[in-house]
């Protein structure tokens, strides 16, 4: 990805709140009840502003984004510019919770999660705010949701989580009869699963790649660790462990 692209979608997320309607199918939020609106005084008096919002350096933006293209690159399962309709063929036949990462086709979007679930292949895109990235989500539980300095940390934290509930799973009583309403919520739902990344067949993983993944997964002190300088930097340029 060339870095104007980067900055030309920094400018396009301003329009995060325009809706538009396009091909790429997304995962939908499950329905909430809509909140009561508190009604505003009819004379209500201004109030000044303590605090003036401060305003951002787009600069740290584009570093930002700069350094997420960067771990994409060297992860070998960032797919760039394909379709959601590429993504589908690319993870039909695959295992529940293999996933891709690609460039969002929505304009105020940077990325886009593919995952092959247990209902088939299903996008999550990813936002970009305030210099991190978290998964989207619906207004009212976006409080929630946990928040990255980067794609491959958000990616890495979810595939984890999934490996900690999996060995701690255990044999669920039978579900309880459910209102018709929660019914159709729980139809609706998608247990999204996370468990392995796909990797492009024209980007092979090296054996230096490979290498340094085995060893970021046995210590998160690569300082401590007896080896050359420029080894060690090495296993800086890419702290992760998939």
């Amino acid at each position: 990805p060339h870095p104007l692209l980067a900055e030309e979608k920094i400018r396009r997320l301003s329009l995060r709140g325009i809706a538009v309607d396009l091909p790429e199918p997304i995962m939908q939020p499950l329905p909430v009840m809509a909140f009561q609106e508190e009604s505003a005084p009819a004379f209500a008096a201004p109030v000044p502003a303590s605090n003036p919002p401060q305003t951002r350096d787009p600069e740290e933006d584009l570093l930002c984004i700069a350094k997420t293209f960067s771990y994409l690159r060297e992860s070998g399962w960032y797919w760039g510019s394909i379709t959601a309709s590429e993504a589908k063929q690319h993870l039909q036949k695959m295992p529940e919770g293999t996933f891709l990462v690609r460039d969002s086709t929505h304009p105020s979007y940077l990325f886009t999660l593919s995952v092959k679930t247990n209902r088939g292949p299903t996008n999550v895109r990813i936002e970009y705010a305030d210099s991190k990235f978290r998964l989207d989500s619906n207004y009212l539980s976006k409080p929630r949701i946990l928040a990255f300095p980067d794609v491959v940390s958000l990616i890495q934290h979810y595939v984890m989580s999934c490996t900690m509930e999996s060995k701690t799973e255990a044999p669920y009583p039978p579900p309880s009869p459910l209102p018709p309403m929660q019914k159709e919520m729980a139809a609706a739902a998608v247990h999204l699963k996370l468990i392995r990344p796909l990797s492009r067949k024209d980007n092979i993983p090296s054996l230096q790649h490979l290498c340094r993944l085995r060893i970021n997964k046995s210590t998160a002190n690569v300082d401590q660790l007896p080896l050359p300088r420029r080894m060690g930097d090495y296993l800086k340029q890419y702290p992760f462990q998939l």
